[in-house]
């Protein structure tokens, strides 16, 4: 009875928690890591979204979206005094404004494994809100992406979970941060998977799909159910609309290009110094709004004023090119802001402008909130590269199933156009690349990232000495390990098999044995980290020249403690299989 219970204490402690999750195969372990990501990061984005909005509510006139209600002077001043204090608060913290977003998380996932340091969360937190709460032209998605994948990696880290657990837990707090602030699960797990992921498999969709609706029901006692637009209902109608359609796709993957292309080069200009450049973006913000205030804040009143047709023509172009002004100088100069927000206001403005354009020839066309909300999947799909995405966040705002037809056609031509003619990769991969950081993504890196060394490595090994006696080498050839882990100089140095240890016992009576002379396929070897997921073991092979690790599990500092073997064949024969 006590050994049943053991066993079954033994099943529920973290140390298997961990060796199950070095597999993909764990979908209850991985589950349960979805269902606490989602909670984690829904606590962290609802504590964002209110210390942004309290402050809000007190300074505008009639909620946290009224910037309009604010005079011209303060239209200017509020952007600028938000980036001075920003840039003072980055001054005195000596922070670097580089380690925030959703580039910061791309290029953690690519070079560390999702591992997220908890200084550079705490920076996108607290700037986050000064960004926001002085009406910088940007959305709280981008922040919240950043806290929710650095929440989630933390936690991981926390628990010692292997590498390939810590890169799914990234996935979860992305996919749960944009459900939370957008009230869409669903775009929030494709995002997460397009995006930030950049892969569609079971093991991985699981936990993202939990941690999603998990964020959402944190939010919803807070905001309710209803989605972040209020969305009228729309259809296509006749197909004369379809031509229109088209040329919308075109128009804005002309703007999304466009605007791609600005942030590239207003960031190759930049000042070095991060409180210029807060300055910079503070002050250009600042003027657009004094002729725009529309531009200020996340926005979402003035798209929602937009789907309603309760703007001018000259009105709503002054915020498509403001905007567009606004938001690229304040992400090129570092603003630790979001921009999947500003794209559906740039979005939704294009839409309009393009139906009140047209309908003066064809009145007969549908309502502008048609045109709007196509505008808006166009230009995020279009500046994500992330045509799913936009697909997703579209159905789930309008929930409209008439206007899936026209929205895939409309976001396909919007990339072919940003992508293929104009030659413009997504916006973040854009920005990594002006930073020089280096992203790797390739099938084979995919496949194998996706488990830890832990999963393949072979646990049956002996350690020993390469000078043994005979007595040594024979009590290790029937000891039934597969591999012998040899040490040169009190550190290991190369593997060997035992059965070859065995053949040469068999024609040698020697009374001492040296391991490192006999007649053997020796393999050099290294270390690697328990945690380490198969794609690190692999370039670990690479880089050192060596055919071999050993699996090391640190008990203690400078000491080695080997708890198991990885070859190259057995690295190859998981990719095959």
């Amino acid at each position: 009875m006590n050994r049943k219970i053991s066993e079954y204490l033994e099943h529920l402690s973290l140390g298997t928690f961990r060796r199950k999750l070095a597999s993909i195969d764990s979908t209850p372990q991985f589950a349960l890591l979805g269902v606490a990501s989602g909670l984690l990061t829904g606590i962290i984005v609802l504590a964002f979204r209110m210390l942004v909005e309290i402050p809000l509510d007190a300074l505008l006139p009639n909620g946290p979206d009224d910037f309009e209600g604010l005079s011209s002077q303060e239209h200017f001043l509020l952007p600028v005094g938000g980036a001075l204090a920003l840039g003072l608060f980055l001054f005195l913290t000596k922070s670097s404004i580089g380690g925030v977003g959703v580039v910061h998380v791309l290029d953690r996932l690519s070079r560390h494994q999702g591992h997220l340091p908890a200084r550079n969360l705490l920076i996108q937190f607290f700037t986050g809100i000064f960004a926001l709460a002085s009406g910088q032209s940007g959305g709280r998605e981008g922040p919240a992406i950043h806290l929710g994948a650095a929440g989630s990696s933390l936690l991981g880290q926390a628990l010692g979970l292997p590498n390939n657990s810590i890169r799914i837990l990234v996935g979860c707090g992305a996919a749960a941060a944009i459900s939370a602030s957008f009230n869409t699960p669903i775009a929030g797990v494709i995002f997460s998977m397009e995006v930030i992921v950049m892969e569609y498999t079971i093991a991985g969709f699981i936990p993202v799909i939990l941690s999603a609706v998990v964020a959402a029901l944190v939010l919803r006692p807070f905001y309710g159910s209803i989605p972040a637009f209020d969305v009228p209902q729309v259809a296509m109608g006749s197909f004369l609309n379809l031509p229109i359609v088209l040329l919308q796709g075109v128009l804005i993957g002309c703007i999304a290009a466009g605007f791609i292309k600005l942030i590239e080069l207003i960031f190759r200009y930049a000042p070095a110094q991060v409180g210029f450049r807060m300055i910079i973006a503070g002050t250009v913000t600042g003027l657009l709004a004094v002729l725009t205030p529309q531009i200020l804040g996340v926005g979402y009143d003035t798209v929602n004023s937009v789907l309603i047709g309760d703007m001018s023509f000259l009105v709503l172009l002054a915020v498509c090119v403001f905007k567009i002004l606004a938001t690229a100088t304040s992400i090129a100069m570092g603003m630790p802001i979001g921009l999947i927000g500003p794209t559906l206001i740039i979005g939704a403005s294009a839409g309009g402008l393009l139906w009140m354009a047209v309908s003066l020839i064809f009145p007969e066309l549908s309502s502008p909130a048609f045109y709007v909300m196509l505008g808006m999947g166009a230009m995020m799909g279009a500046v994500l590269q992330a045509p799913l995405a936009a697909l997703m966040a579209i159905m789930e705002l309008t929930h409209n199933p008439n206007i899936i037809l026209p929205a895939m056609l409309v976001i396909i031509v919007a990339n072919i156009t940003a992508g293929q003619l104009f030659g413009m990769k997504s916006v973040f991969i854009t920005q990594m690349e002006s930073m020089g950081l280096e992203f790797r993504q390739n099938p084979l890196s995919m496949a194998l990232n996706r488990a830890s060394v832990a999963s393949i490595m072979e646990r049956n090994f002996a350690r020993t000495q390469a000078s043994i006696h005979i007595e040594k080498a024979s009590e290790l050839a029937s000891g039934g390990s597969h591999w012998l882990l040899v040490d040169v100089n009190k550190a290991p140095a190369f593997i060997l098999r035992t059965e070859d240890l065995a053949t040469f016992l068999d024609s040698h009576q020697r009374e001492d044995v040296d391991l490192a002379e006999i007649p053997a396929t020796r393999k050099d070897v290294s270390s690697i980290l328990l945690q380490a997921t198969l794609g690190e073991a692999f370039d670990s092979l690479q880089s050192k020249g060596v055919q071999a690790l050993y699996v090391n599990r640190i008990t203690a500092p400078l000491m080695d403690s080997p708890v198991g073997i990885v070859t190259l064949e057995d690295i190859e024969s998981y990719y095959r299989s």
